[in-house]
């Protein structure tokens, strides 16, 4: 603790890291691209998950969970899925080690122990799920089947960054069959609409809904959608996905069912998720200078009560009083910081650092006034507060996290433009931002924006088709208006 921030608009990427390291959320380790996600860390995903798992439940899914590794048949066998992540596959090829009899103290693998088939680590579970659902699928009555799975999955990244983009990371992935394309497409919109809600409701942070592009979907997907979520660089990241697969992966694996005409017909899929990406999104969004800043909703301390006790005070009465404000409390997410050991500067630095909503401070003046001290992470703001006005902290909780949303919403519309001019695009576009301009649907074009600017399709938002407008590259008639930005 104790590190000075690296200033967001002086180097971006180094501030971003700087507040992994000093918040302590994650650290690198000792396998090239993987992370340590520390308790602090783990204690907001943690929370994230409590609060997805809850919403996937009340919509009627379940939760399983399915093998780590994927014969690597199975894999191939939806030939699109295996061509999408080919490139990011690590594959496990023996099962043994032996002591290398020239090397004292050195291993080296087996020859002996060579899989007679070799193992796909998983990079995502259609493969394996989809060969399971083969034995549960017989008939309609057997439909839908709505699961969702908390996993780990292995994406071998050159360049990684952490949360962002590491080789191994930490997501749900949902996996449903449904009778017609209707229920799909019904079932993967509602996923979607979830992410929605709890992005912008339990994170703080504004997204935009719609479709990728056909170079942008998800291997073997009919459609995919899409959230968009603008950070505090002007560049998109992709906070959510659903997927509808059509009938690719039972068809793939050869899934029938009888319907209630006892005609046989292969159901209808979807696959949907979200990953630990979502802390780094919450890092980009809200932080600032001094660090990491949480809204309260996913913050695992919400309040820090940090009593003040000069030499010869009455420490006793101080933290008696403490202790019945944290008593008070109690139905929140609250920490009294005791420590004898380090100063109350020391603590509110560390506390700030952590991004804690609000912070609690009680010395023997304040407790001669009948007040304390708050003092809001999200603004800096501080205020003085009566000690029989503990109640009112409900209410200021909720109005940071409605006041987050809010400065969210405001930074993303203020960077959100309606460009139709191909020069004031390229110009502009080394500014960041989100560039709503019209698209004839072709994929040459689309690959020389992004050839020429660095800038992507990063959704088709819903009712953005069907314009009048020229295509901002060829001139030619449009076929919608998505957003174009540089991203993650």
């Amino acid at each position: 603790m104790g590190k000075k921030i690296t200033p967001r608009n002086e180097d971006y990427s180094k501030w971003y890291n700087d507040i992994v390291s000093e918040a302590g959320l994650a650290e690198s380790s000792a396998v090239r691209g993987c992370m340590v996600i520390k308790p602090y860390g783990f204690s907001i995903w943690e929370l994230m998950k409590s609060q997805l798992d809850k919403m996937f439940k009340d919509t009627g899914h379940e939760n399983a969970y399915f093998p780590l590794f994927v014969p690597k048949s199975l894999f191939e066998a939806e030939e699109k899925n295996a061509e999408g992540f080919a490139k990011e596959c690590a594959v496990v090829t023996h099962y043994r080690l032996k002591n290398d009899p020239d090397k004292k103290g050195k291993l080296i693998v087996d020859p002996d122990s060579k899989l007679e088939e070799e193992l796909i680590v998983r990079p995502t579970s259609e493969a394996i799920i989809w060969s399971t659902y083969k034995n549960w699928i017989q008939s309609y009555r057997d439909l839908p089947i709505l699961i969702n799975q908390w996993a780990n999955v292995v994406r071998w990244e050159m360049r990684t960054r952490l949360f962002l983009r590491t080789s191994e990371f930490l997501w749900q992935e949902g996996h449903t069959a449904h009778q017609t394309k209707e229920e799909a497409t019904q079932e993967a919109l509602q996923m979607l609409d979830i992410y929605e809600e709890f992005t912008e409701k339990i994170a703080a942070v504004k997204v935009i809904k719609g479709t990728k592009s056909e170079i942008e979907k998800f291997a073997g997907a009919k459609v995919t959608y899409s959230i968009e979520a603008m950070m505090l660089d002007k560049k998109a990241l992709q906070a959510g996905t659903s997927h509808e697969l059509g009938q690719n992966f039972s068809k793939a694996f050869e899934i029938q069912y009888s319907d209630e005409n006892n005609n046989l017909a292969h159901p209808f899929q979807t696959s949907w998720g979200v990953s630990t990406r979502l802390i780094g999104m919450i890092i980009m969004a809200h932080g600032d200078d001094q660090c990491l800043k949480l809204p309260p909703a996913i913050a695992p301390t919400q309040v820090v009560i940090i009593p003040i006790i000069p030499k010869n005070a009455d420490s006793e009465k101080i933290l008696k009083l403490a202790n019945q404000i944290k008593e008070m409390l109690s139905d929140f997410r609250v920490h009294l910081d005791d420590r004898e050991e380090v100063s109350p500067g020391f603590k509110f630095n560390e506390w700030e650092l952590k991004g804690v909503p609000i912070r609690l401070e009680l010395g023997p003046k304040d407790i001669e006034n009948q007040s304390m001290v708050l003092a809001k992470r999200y603004n800096l703001e501080k205020m003085k507060m009566g000690l029989d006005e503990v109640e009112k902290i409900v209410t200021i909780l909720d109005e940071i996290q409605t006041e987050m949303l809010k400065k969210a919403k405001t930074e993303a519309a203020g960077n959100t433009i309606d460009i139709e001019n191909y020069d004031e695009f390229k110009m502009k576009m080394e500014k960041g931002g989100f560039f709503n301009s019209p698209w004839c649907g072709k994929l040459e074009c689309e690959e020389k924006i992004k050839e020429e600017t660095g800038a992507e399709i990063r959704v088709i938002p819903f009712n953005s088709e069907n314009t009048s407008k020229k295509c901002i590259y060829c001139k030619q008639q449009s076929t919608s208006v998505p957003i174009f930005a540089r991203g993650y």
